[in-house]
């Protein structure tokens, strides 16, 4: 079996190594360089805390890769288990942390319902007072995202795949309704070539959408603009500390290594759909400075004499509910993208799940039909809440 597998983000590499493990022949073509996209641009984030059944299932599918990665892959991604802190200001919202946080343990997942004196034992510069509730995860942590790239990367090609970088897909072909190859072009090359497969894995993420029209089909993900800026807080928040996420303003932190912290959200009610071959990859300072007050009301860490040193933008690809697509979207066409920014995290399950696609028509690690596109015909799907 051939398999062309679109997109060299942590996706896309985890589907290539899970269809290698499997037997499968396989070529990874990436337009630009592996993981340079919305992987390098991530904050890194592996977490339990979902609100949904199956985000949940796939944290703890990938977890329990994460978590071994350097025995499997021989590459130290440097995951810290910080843990993760939500926060709620309301009863309507704490309620709902009681919900997730049953669920969660159902499912085996280590979270735990605290109050918010107790949360600032975990985060001791957190102003208790603006809160009801909040919920933490000794497990969660972070990662580094370009580390996991080279691990994936390396292993994949010991197992045979043929990656391609700075090499795009400029056409797919159908035969009797199935896709059957596709047309790939490298840069500086004259023309493109014709490329035989038995089935294309579309893990383009910000590209999901355009990948997908190229054979007809309409996909529910929109590439969506978000940033991080890179602040030198007054005081220092201790690396101890968790990813903290104040749910209802969007407002999160992080401690990173040497002194510095990573500060995001979302403020703007406007959130466009992007280009994703133009978009501004760098910060707004005036988003910047908004980011680091809006920390800076519930935390001591972000005092006057905090500077912003620098900063990114990069995309989410969004779906309406903010849960990936992951389906065999038309016959020799798998989809596996829009994970509404929780892409890097749930990469080991999704690429399993893709190959599993791709070998088996059917996969056993969790119940694939909830990811498919078609539940937004049907509205069976609740939507993602826990969303940063």
């Amino acid at each position: 079996m051939d398999a062309l597998v679109v997109g060299g983000g942590i996706i896309g590499l985890a589907a290539a190594h899970s269809l290698a493990d499997r037997g499968v022949d396989v070529t990874l073509v990436e337009k630009g360089s592996l993981g340079n996209a919305s992987t390098a641009r991530s904050a890194g984030g592996i977490r339990s805390q979902f609100s949904t059944r199956v985000n949940v299932e796939l944290s703890l599918a990938s977890k329990a890769v994460w978590n071994s990665f350097k025995q499997r892959f021989g590459v130290d991604i440097g995951l810290r288990k910080n843990g993760y802190l939500f926060l709620a200001r309301t009863d309507e919202t704490a309620e709902r942390f009681r919900e997730n946080v049953d669920m969660q343990r159902e499912l085996g997942a280590e979270s735990e319902l605290l109050t918010p004196a107790e949360a600032t034992e975990h985060c001791p510069g957190l102003d208790p007072d603006p809160f009801v509730a909040a919920t933490y995860n000794p497990d969660d942590g972070i990662a580094d995202p370009n580390l996991a790239v080279q691990g994936y990367a390396e292993a994949a090609r010991e197992r045979g795949v043929d990656i391609r970088t700075k090499t795009a897909v400029t056409a797919l072909h159908r035969e009797g309704g199935r896709v059957v190859g596709a047309d790939i072009r490298a840069v500086g090359a004259d023309e493109a070539e014709r490329h035989e497969v038995d089935c294309v894995v579309n893990a383009a993420g910000a590209w999901a959408a355009a990948i997908g029209e190229m054979t007809g089909v309409d996909l529910p993900i929109a590439p969506r603009r978000r940033q991080i800026a890179v602040v030198d807080p007054s005081p220092p928040v201790p690396e101890s500390v968790p990813l903290t996420i104040d749910l209802e303003t969007g407002s999160y932190f992080r401690p990173e290594r040497d002194g510095v912290a990573l500060v995001g959200g979302h403020f703007d009610e406007d959130d466009p759909d992007r280009d994703p071959d133009a978009y501004d990859e760098g910060m707004d300072v005036e988003w910047a400075a908004c980011a680091v007050e809006h920390a800076a009301a519930y935390t001591e860490y972000f005092g006057l004499d905090s500077r912003i040193k620098r900063g990114w933008a990069g995309l989410y690809a969004v779906t309406p509910d903010h849960h990936p697509v992951v389906e065999e979207t038309i016959p020799g066409f798998v989809t596996v993208a829009g994970f509404s920014g929780h892409g890097f995290q749930h990469a080991p399950a999704s690429g399993r799940i893709a190959a599993d696609l791709v070998v088996d028509g059917e996969t056993d690690l969790l119940d694939a039909s909830l990811l498919s596109a078609d539940r937004f015909e049907r509205d069976e799907t609740p939507t993602e809440r826990s969303v940063a």
